[in-house]
């Protein structure tokens, strides 16, 4: 007598490894999304604006402190203590847009801009100054030059993310235009239609 053999049928409910079974792990792994993705890949890409919101502050942050330590002589000052004196090129105008530039990064007004500053300010002082030495930022102390510069390239296509002044105004300009357009919708549906 044949009998079929239950534990190795997969479409057989009762089978422990059957697809329809809801005990099985690899069921539930599958009920998550395509591909098995689980729910926590879901939570980060909700966060993802808040993280890149908190990675911009941090990169704004730090750019500013370098250039007031440079313009100001707080936080160590510039290289080993003091001020970039004033008008000077490069240092001094580095400094101004580490200042600005670092400033709105860090506030999220005019991101995409003052990011594209920020990183061409950084690329010139990668090349103008770091690169003649030797050719890896490694052995020529520019890593943070290196670094810095593809931040900002990083923040000028992405954008501000989450946090951003900029986010705050633009919903105060689109919650008004909105708020006028249904207005004049309202008045135009009111007014009678006469012939």
């Amino acid at each position: 007598m044949n009998t079929p053999n239950t534990l190795n049928n997969p479409s057989n409910p009762s089978n422990p490894n059957s697809p329809s079974n809801p005990s099985n792990p690899s069921n539930q792994q599958n009920s998550k999304g395509p591909g098995g993705v689980s729910g926590l890949a879901g939570r980060l890409d909700q966060s993802q604006p808040y993280a890149l919101g908190l990675f911009r502050i941090v990169v704004g942050l730090l750019f500013a402190c370098h250039g007031a330590a440079s313009l100001f002589g707080v936080l160590g000052g510039a290289m080993g203590g003091g001020t970039v004196p004033a008008g000077t090129w490069p240092g001094w105008y580095a400094a101004v847009i580490q200042l600005g530039a670092g400033g709105l990064v860090l506030f999220g007004l005019g991101t995409r801009s003052a990011a594209f500053l920020a990183s061409g300010s950084m690329a010139y002082a990668y090349f103008k100054v770091h690169q003649p030495e030797s050719l890896f930022p490694l052995q020529n102390g520019g890593e943070t030059a290196a670094l810095f510069c593809w931040a900002f390239v990083l923040l000028v296509f992405t954008g501000p993310g989450a946090l951003a002044l900029d986010g705050l105004f633009r919903g105060r300009v689109g919650a008004g235009a909105t708020a006028r357009r249904t207005s004049e919708e309202r008045e135009e549906q009111a007014t009678p239609v006469t012939a």
